[in-house]
Formats: structure tokens, C-alpha cells, sequence
């Protein structure tokens, strides 16, 4: 159970309860196989070890597809029907020809055809998931889907994403991967103070957008393998099931568009929400603080922009009247330089 209200079964849990499971499988087709063999005939001792072994194997396809992403689960599904379906289809037209539905073995080659094509089907639309694109995975086509949006820790952390799904400019299912909420979690437990109230904000974040009924929030389980960083892991789950990434991290924003996902960066909306200003304008700020040159102040505007005052130096805690000289926009925000009026 994580702490701060958000609830999921742990790992020890879910563990304990699979082996359960997997116990009384193996069970019921060890019994299922003593029963089969003797009502053949065959020696009664060979069936449960023959349920044993086919209960393995199901356990085993099993563990399998445990690794595999839900994306790819349902592409080899529809590719073994598909594969099925030709077979039936192929099949139906050989069995019109007398001399093969005549011949005994030739229907035990349809349903080895069968076979083959379905397991080619579902082998193939696995390895291929990569290159589908469901309808659900595109946002904003025809108006009849919503991508899903990937939440990483630090737009979590910030808390905006609240305020901002609340508004509902942002729509469609938010998912946080549960190696991001363990991350979260091990902030939150943290030794540094900061770093524990950090965590903490961003527990009580997910905990009010998923009380919301208007926000489907949910936690998913999936954890790619071949890497501990997260930042790779998110790029991973959103390239796999064509999702878009939330995030305010500068250099998972890069690296998510490089590999082609979409990216939804909170700070560059707060930056494109800011209201415009035009050099020769006039407006009002309070310096705060003396700038880096020996005549410059600074001061902020309400929304957080740094604004640079030439002979401001002497000003300080005093609210001023400024005219923009000019408007600098940088990768982690905006500037304004300005000179007393």
C-alpha cells in the first residue's frame, strides 16, 4: 500500500496471490489427467504427470506474455484470429474438392494449416505491434478518440497538471506508470527534508485528481525491461502504445522528441499562457533585488517572468514605473529588460 491515500495491491501481494493460483492449475490438471488417461485405458499413473506438464506449459505462455506490453497482447490476438479466419476461409474451398473430402488425413492438414497460420498470425502482429496505430491512440482525429497522456514525476511534483486537467484542457485517460509512483514514493520517504515534502505534494496531487470523477486517473503496472531509467522506461511505454508524455523535464521533452512521441511540456504552456508585451510598453514592477550589472534591478511580474531594470539598482522594495526596451524567450522561460521611465 503506498501512503498519502493512494492505494495498490503490493508486490509480496499480488505474488502470493499468483502462486495460488498457479498451484491449484497445476492441481486441477493433474487430476483432470489421472481422470482423461483412465477413462482411455491408459496406465493411470501417466495422467497426472501429463496435466502437470500441460499446466506448466499454460504457466509458462503465461510468464510470457506477463513481460509483454498490453499493446502487443492485443495485436497478436487479432492476428491469431485473422490467421484462423484465412485458415477456415482456405480450408472451406479445399474441402469442396471431392478427392481431399474423401481422404481421411486431409482434414487433420487443414487443421494443421490452421495452426500454422494462426500461430504466424499472432508470432507476426506481435513483433509488428510497433508499427499499428489503433484508433484510440489518435488524438483529436474525426473527434471520436482522445490519446492517452503518460504523467512522469516531475509534472506530478510541480502540481499544475492538477489545476490544468480540472479545467479540462486536458482530456483523455492519465496514466502514471507504477515505476513513476515508486519513484514518487522514495521521495517521499526521503532523509533530505525538501525532497520529503517534494514527494509528499506529489502523492496529495495524484490523490485529488484521482478523487475527481471527471478524471479517469489510473495506475499501470507495466515495466519494460532493459533499462532502470525511468525517463527510458516512459519513452519505451509511450513509443509502445502511441502515448503522449506529460512532463516539465527540459531533457526528457528533447529525448521524447526525438524518438518521434508527443510531448505535452506544462512549462512551455505556462510560457505560451503569459500575457504578450511589446518593447516601448509601459507597465509597473516592484524591484526586488539588485541585478547582476552595478545599475540593474529585478523585479517579477505576478506570473513569475524576471523583468531586468536599468538604473533600478537603487530602487529596491519600491514599486517603479518601466518602459520594455526588449523581450528575451529562453528554453526555460522569458525575460524582460526594461529602464525606468
Amino acid at each position: 500500500m503506498c501512503s498519502d491515500g493512494l492505494h495498490y495491491r503490493s508486490g509480496r501481494e499480488v505474488a502470493a496471490i499468483v502462486l495460488a493460483i498457479r498451484i491449484a492449475l497445476l492441481s486441477l490438471f493433474s487430476l483432470a489427467g489421472y481422470y482423461f488417461f483412465g477413462s482411455l485405458g491408459w496406465p493411470g499413473w501417466l495422467g497426472p504427470f501429463a496435466g502437470f506438464g500441460v499446466g506448466l506449459s499454460i504457466i509458462y505462455v503465461e510468464i510470457q506474455l506477463e513481460e509483454r506490453s498490453g499493446r502487443e497482447i492485443l495485436a497478436g490476438v487479432l492476428g491469431l484470429i485473422l490467421g484462423l479466419v484465412v485458415a477456415l476461409l482456405i480450408g472451406w474451398v479445399v474441402l469442396q474438392v471431392p478427392a481431399v473430402s474423401n481422404y481421411p488425413p486431409g482434414r487433420y492438414i487443414i487443421i494443421a494449416m490452421a495452426l500454422i497460420l494462426g500461430y504466424l498470425g499472432g508470432v507476426v502482429a506481435m513483433r509488428k505491434s510497433k508499427e499499428i496505430r489503433f484508433s484510440s491512440e489518435h488524438a483529436g482525429e474525426a473527434g471520436e478518440a482522445v490519446a492517452t497522456k503518460i504523467l512522469d514525476t516531475s509534472v506530478i511534483i510541480d502540481g499544475r497538471i492538477a489545476d490544468i486537467s480540472e479545467s479540462h484542457f486536458i482530456e483523455g485517460k492519465l496514466v502514471i506508470p507504477k515505476f513513476v509512483l515508486d519513484e514518487l514514493q522514495q521521495i517521499a520517504d526521503s532523509s533530505d527534508s525538501l525532497k520529503r515534502t517534494r514527494g509528499r505534494r506529489g502523492l496529495e496531487i495524484l490523490r485529488r485528481m484521482q478523487l475527481r470523477k471527471d478524471l479517469e486517473v489510473v495506475v499501470d503496472d507495466y515495466d519494460p525491461d532493459g533499462s532502470d531509467d525511468v525517463d527510458s522506461k516512459l519513452v519505451t511505454i509511450a513509443r509502445e502504445r502511441g502515448a503522449r508524455i506529460v512532463t516539465n523535464d527540459f531533457n526528457l521533452n528533447k529525448v521524447a522528441e526525438l524518438h518521434g512521441i508527443k510531448v505535452l511540456n506544462v512549462n512551455v504552456l505556462a510560457n505560451a499562457l503569459r500575457p504578450a508585451v511589446l518593447p516601448g510598453e509601459e507597465m509597473s514592477v516592484r524591484i526586488m533585488k539588485k541585478g547582476r550589472e552595478a545599475d540593474q534591478g529585478v523585479g517579477y511580474l505576478d506570473d513569475g517572468t524576471m523583468v531586468v531594470v536599468e538604473g533600478g539598482s537603487t530602487l529596491q522594495n519600491r514599486m517603479v514605473a518601466v518602459i520594455i526596451t526588449s523581450v528575451l524567450q529562453t528554453t526555460v522561460g522569458r525575460m524582460i529588460f526594461a529602464k525606468v521611465k
